[in-house]
């Protein structure tokens, strides 16, 4: 049976004890008949009127006594008291801690084999550690301590998502967790380190349940803040975080995580090749049909509006015939838009004629020497376009000699060949005015 907070502050701890085994002082002791077991309102009176003192009670209870029950129910205490109010982190950071490493009584719970130990730690560093004073003249914490707590929590969150200790809760933990630290630069490092891109990459998947598009939303938050750094955008671009993200945008009926998708991806289409690939996955579709759509958000419908507009500056430089003129004489071909582009083939099949149609040729050897599929397909798809829209195509790729390639193709184990084959064939030995009637 899982264990609730509520149901681990039922318990009564035997403080007295402690207190004769002295691992708990006669101060603390006061300070917790008067504390342990009193209504919400009553605690919140003692922690305005001594919190520090509390606050330092319950650390020292967390370094001193091991004991996993009494454990369990301090930081169920120092759950409750940040639950109520998370402007208490600060509690922890009072200069009278200044000597102490604050950090290290929960570092140690973290390796515990008890999953509520754990979980409450977790929660509980990462609120005392995002609710810290940024001011350097309020720093009590010293920056080893800060950058050891960091690492160890990361680790942690790690381990995680790569290996839950709870079937069903330890991958949301982590996940909220990471979502609240990331905002911090240094975070964003560590992780990137760890390879935690390809760990969050996963959980970016479309949900219906509520339990899940909450899990959903902060992986998508925690991709959106890993997007503002380099190292991490370099890693983003090594996995399927880009059509998840896509996918996640066009089937979500959730305001919240529709936008923090749109967002990310707003981030990412201006470094290097990510607006090719978002072009190459549909993004430019799934934006116009989301644009239809009765969003309130003005993050949302300003993410849309810049993607649209980058995206159709994209389609316009990925269409060029210099970019196609350099996919051809790289020998290897790709869907890319301007393959299937109407007006690229309108506008530029002239320039197909310069150096004695050098770019049409390198298409024709192709045919005879590539082995991949892909490239085959493409390079019967453009023959095609050529021949339909140049006044003697048909002509100039028969004295190529490219039908009895394209005719061996038709052949091809691959279907997406044979199809592009058969339909390279038909426009070969047709008129042009009856070869229109084939255009796909």
């Amino acid at each position: 049976m899982e264990l609730s907070r509520e149901e681990v502050l039922k318990r009564v701890i035997p403080w007295e004890t402690y207190t004769t085994a002295r691992l708990i002082s006669g101060t603390g002791l006061q300070l917790l008949r008067r504390y342990d077991r009193r209504p919400l309102d009553a605690k919140a009176a003692l922690l305005d009127e001594n919190g520090v003192a509390y606050v330092g009670l319950f650390v020292s209870i967390l370094r001193d006594i091991t004991k996993e029950e009494t454990v369990e129910y301090v930081l169920a205490l120092i759950d409750e008291l940040l639950s109520a109010n998370s402007k208490r982190a600060r509690l922890f950071h009072d200069p009278s801690f200044a000597d102490e490493d604050i950090y290290n009584p929960f570092l140690r719970l973290l390796t515990k084999q008890n999953w509520f130990i754990q979980e409450k730690t977790c929660k509980i560093l990462t609120c005392i550690i995002s609710g810290r004073p940024k001011n350097m003249g309020q720093v009590t914490v010293s920056t080893e301590a800060l950058d050891s707590a960091l690492k160890s929590l990361v680790d942690w969150i790690c381990d995680q998502l790569k290996t839950p200790s709870h079937p069903t809760r330890g991958i949301a933990t982590a996940v909220s967790s990471l979502a609240v630290l990331l905002r911090e630069p240094h975070v964003r490092q560590l992780f990137v380190f760890r390879d935690g891109v390809q760990f969050i990459t996963p959980l970016i998947s479309p949900a219906s349940s509520q339990q899940y598009i909450q899990l959903l939303y902060e992986a998508t938050l925690c991709l959106w803040l890993l997007s503002f750094n380099d190292a991490a955008v370099d890693a983003i671009g090594s996995t399927h975080a880009l059509s998840r993200l896509v996918e996640v945008a066009r089937t979500s009926t959730k305001e919240k995580v529709v936008r923090v998708a749109i967002l990310t991806l707003r981030n990412l289409i201006n470094k290097e090749y990510f607006a090719s690939k978002m072009v190459d996955i549909g993004l430019p579709k799934v934006i116009q049909s989301l644009k239809l759509q009765a969003w309130t958000d003005e993050d949302l419908l300003d993410g849309l509006t810049a993607l649209d507009e980058a995206l159709k500056v994209s389609i316009k430089t990925l269409s060029s015939f210099d970019k196609y003129k350099q996919e051809v004489l790289s020998g290897t071909l790709d869907w890319t838009p301007m393959h299937k582009d109407p007006i690229f083939w309108r506008e530029n099949v002239s320039k197909f004629e310069e150096h004695d149609f050098q770019v049409l040729r390198v298409l024709v050897t192709l045919l005879g020497t590539s082995k991949d599929p892909k490239t085959l397909a493409v390079c019967c798809h453009d023959l095609s376009q050529f021949v339909q829209a140049h006044p003697s195509g048909r002509q100039i790729v028969l004295d190529m000699k490219a039908k009895s390639h394209v005719m061996k193709l038709m052949e091809h184990e691959n279907p997406e060949v044979r199809k592009e084959a058969l339909l390279c064939v038909q426009k070969l030995l047709l008129r042009s005015k009856y070869a229109s009637y084939l255009q796909s």
